[in-house]
């Protein structure tokens, strides 16, 4: 496969978790992107939206509700037999967002490195799989010396570095990073971030990266997806996302991030979201991002906006950009809606 085909293509996603007769959570519902070969796409939104869902759907760890992931061009959740389904598992990882509990307190960390290597090759000798444990070990930053200690003896850091060594024992092709600075100090998160990056340079590693903090997410993706109530609602490339926002959930998580100069933090404006994100099990109608929004028109409690390329490359669910639409709210208000005003011409 060519750098610039797309390695992983998630057609109409949706997972849905049944809570009793008649409730349901819908934790993803409905969303499509890709990811080429080699890049990072960046998955950003508050707590709850179903960032991780998607995350634990595309490793096999959920089984979806409905629609397609195709991983190389085969369906990721397709019947296989033993083997086929061995060599799917082992292509596509994880790396987990809490050091502390993704790792097994009653094994070393040579036992822990060693097991993807047990179950994918199991021919292999006990002395061969401890030289690839070593040299997991030095690949991620750690002591090969310290194989044969316990989860507890190392810092937070040190751990995730042992999450990615695991993840990387198996030599998989994609990676799905789930929130894996958020358990770290600030000090160590930029440490994980760049061996991410390093490790991607060296083996041609493409990466599914879900974080809430958007300035690290920046510095990581290639293009950026941000995800509202089990929806995306814009897609970019990481400059044009940060520079030119579409979408107004978009614009408020970006006033969110700090600026390092403090005359431009005290001058800019800091949009607030009113009230809180809506259950997912009891989802506004229209736009679900209507309740909060700040240049919510009628319309949109009443129609779900399509997800659509309104620039090159740039995709957004917002009504602001449907020009047929706004045509018809001038001609029955006699005015242009006061939301207009932010469209870019």
């Amino acid at each position: 496969m060519k750098k610039n085909e797309d390695l992983l293509v998630i057609n109409d996603l949706k997972k849905h978790f049944k809570i009793n007769k008649k409730d349901t959570l819908k934790a993803v519902d409905g969303i499509s992107f890709t990811i080429k070969k080699g890049e990072t796409l960046g998955l950003v939104g508050e707590s709850g939206c179903g960032k991780s869902t998607v995350g634990r759907t595309i490793t096999q760890i959920y089984q979806p509700t409905s629609g397609e992931i195709l991983f190389d061009n085969e369906d990721v959740h397709a019947k296989y037999g033993k083997t086929e389904l061995k060599k799917k598992k082992r292509d596509i990882q994880m790396i987990f967002q809490d050091p502390y509990s993704s790792l097994n307190p009653r094994l070393t960390v040579m036992e822990i490195i060693s097991e993807g290597l047990l179950i994918h090759a199991p021919n292999g000798t006990v002395k061969d799989r401890e030289q690839q444990v070593n040299e997991l070990l030095e690949l991620v930053g750690l002591n090969k010396n310290h194989s044969g200690r316990y989860p507890h003896e190392f810092s937070g850091g040190q751990r995730q570095r042992i999450g990615i060594a695991r993840a990387l024992a198996v030599d998989p092709q994609f990676i799905v990073a789930d929130e894996p600075i958020a358990a770290l100090d600030v000090s160590i998160q930029a440490q994980i971030v760049n061996l991410l990056k390093t490790l991607q340079e060296e083996k041609g590693l493409t990466y599914l990266f879900i974080a809430h903090d958007l300035s690290m997410v920046k510095y990581i993706s290639d293009r950026i997806a941000v995800m509202y109530l089990g929806k995306i609602v814009e897609l970019t490339e990481s400059e044009n996302l940060y520079e030119n926002p579409m979408h107004p959930y978009s614009e408020a998580l970006l006033s969110a991030i700090p600026l390092p100069d403090p005359d431009s933090e005290r001058s800019r404006k800091q949009i607030l979201l009113k009230g809180d994100v809506p259950s997912p099990i009891d989802i506004p109608s229209g736009c679900r991002f209507h309740t909060r929004c700040p240049k919510a028109m009628d319309v949109c409690s009443k129609l779900n906006p399509e997800f659509v390329e309104r620039r090159p490359g740039h995709f957004v669910a917002c009504h602001l950009y449907d020009e047929e639409l706004m045509a018809d709210e001038k001609r029955e208000w006699g005015r242009v809606p006061t939301s207009i005003a932010s469209i870019p011409h």
